[in-house]
């Protein structure tokens, strides 16, 4: 089947973040298994396999659906609102 292509990719993306940090368990002492950034804002946030799942919990606050790993050597991105692997 591959990977699908999604409207909801936002045609620029924002830049990189310089700290490849969880903002959000940064700020309450939290830990992280993976990061994922949002392409609609560039929030760092992290993944579902982690114990407070900020990236999921971004998209619930603000509804931006996609996010993008930042981990070295991943390129994938993941909708939320379509739950699957997009291009």
């Amino acid at each position: 089947m591959g990977i699908k292509t999604c409207e909801h990719v936002p045609a620029a993306f924002p830049p990189v973040p310089k700290d490849r940090v969880c903002e959000d368990c940064v700020r309450i002492g939290g830990r992280w298994v993976h990061l994922r950034m949002c392409l609609h804002c560039g929030h760092v946030g992290c993944c579902d396999n982690s114990p407070n799942k900020h990236a999921s919990k971004h998209f619930a606050l603000t509804g931006h659906p996609v996010m993008r790993s930042i981990e070295p050597g991943e390129d994938w991105r993941w909708c939320y609102e379509h739950e699957r692997q997009v291009g």
